[in-house]
């Protein structure tokens, strides 16, 4: 399974989202970022490749619905609400990931 994790910069929650599921059996994971300062800004190619994308806030699904919509499809992005307060690899924030993507995806 291909997932997806987006914030804004790339720099601290979907790196951290990416580092902890890319460990999971059977999970390939890659991070984005929405704005064009990231630093790997989301491509077509990332949401062709995804099977699911997750989003830290709703303003980064929105956008992604605004430029991105023939690319997504009906691809399921869930907003995980994870607001940017957190550093890399923060303990809180890789508990609230393991959590909250684990309770979508069904596996712990």
């Amino acid at each position: 399974m291909n997932l997806l994790f987006i914030c804004s910069k790339n720099q601290w929650r979907s790196p951290t989202a990416e580092q902890v599921w890319r460990k999971h059996p059977g999970v390939y994971a890659r991070s984005a970022g929405t704005s064009p300062k990231a630093r790997h800004p989301v491509s077509e190619a990332d949401l062709a490749w995804a099977d699911v994308v997750f989003a830290m806030e709703e303003k980064h699904k929105s956008r992604l619905l605004a430029e991105h919509r023939a690319v997504i499809g009906s691809k399921p992005i869930h907003v995980l609400d994870i607001p940017d307060e957190y550093k890399y690899m923060d303990p809180e924030l890789v508990e609230q990931l393991r959590t909250s993507v684990g309770g979508i995806l069904g596996v712990v």
